[in-house]
């Protein structure tokens, strides 16, 4: 589980997050959802540590970063995956060795061990044997995405953090990735926190939804109450922006 609690973060004059306090419970999928501008991928950075906050605590079951230490901090990392929006593979390393990387960085294992375990992780994701050995330049963007989950789960996080994981694929394909990492944080037990606008996300894996306005919890909830929500113009502008959606909205109230 991660806390987030009256987090305050400042960029010169302008005040990006404001007072803002969220749970983010493990085994489920917590997505922050919200408008460019809102906010939401400042406070995915300032929970990971690539921002530091103004002000407030960012608790990891308790544990509060902002007064770690370098020591404490470098072994906290070795509990926390990330899955960045570009996949960010190592287009020298073969498929293999690119989920071997964190392993080699911290864990200490033997390579036989190592070997072993990332192949483990790429079996995980249903990728098959013979894709290996291939550059990243070899495989399609939804197998680019299947390898680096593989990579961010490969030291068996507590905590991972995905960033827009569906940036640049099919909606067939963004599906598949959605609910892989659901299946994946299910069966782990992982804390997963996912930065994304794809509304298809918030529908099938939004187990928690925080919605973010102007650096605000402007909403919290799951994906079944998020259609009812009549009192909040900004989520509803946010939610309902598409035609689509807004013939759903139509449609579950007629």
């Amino acid at each position: 589980m991660i806390e987030v609690q009256r987090v305050n973060k400042s960029f010169d004059e302008i005040h990006v997050l404001k007072d803002l306090s969220a749970r983010f419970d493990s085994g489920k999928m917590n997505l922050i959802i919200g408008q460019s501008g809102s906010g939401k991928t400042v406070l995915m950075k300032s929970i990971i540590g690539l921002h530091q906050a103004d002000s407030g605590k960012i608790l990891y079951d308790g544990r509060n970063f902002m007064q770690m230490r370098f020591n404490e901090i470098k072994e906290l990392r070795k509990e926390v995956g990330m899955l960045f929006q570009g996949s960010a593979l190592f287009d020298s390393l073969s498929v293999l060795e690119n989920v071997m990387f964190p392993l080699e960085m911290f864990s200490g294992m033997t390579n036989r061990e190592m070997i072993a375990r990332a192949k483990f992780c790429l079996i995980r994701v249903n990728l098959k044997e013979q894709s290996f050995n291939l550059s990243p330049s070899e495989i399609s963007g939804g197998m680019q995405k299947r390898v680096a989950i593989a990579r961010a789960i490969a030291l068996n996080p507590k905590y991972l953090f995905c960033d827009e994981p569906n940036s640049g694929l099919d909606p067939i394909t963004a599906l598949v990735i959605d609910k892989l990492i659901q299946e994946i944080t299910a069966e782990y037990n992982i804390t997963t926190i996912v930065n994304t606008h794809d509304m298809n996300s918030v529908m099938e894996v939004g187990d928690h939804i925080l919605f973010i306005d102007k650096g605000v919890k402007a909403w919290e909830g799951s994906r079944n109450e998020i259609f009812d929500v009549s009192d909040n113009d900004a989520l509803n502008e946010f939610v309902f922006a598409s035609e689509l959606f807004k013939k759903v909205k139509y449609a579950l109230h007629k």
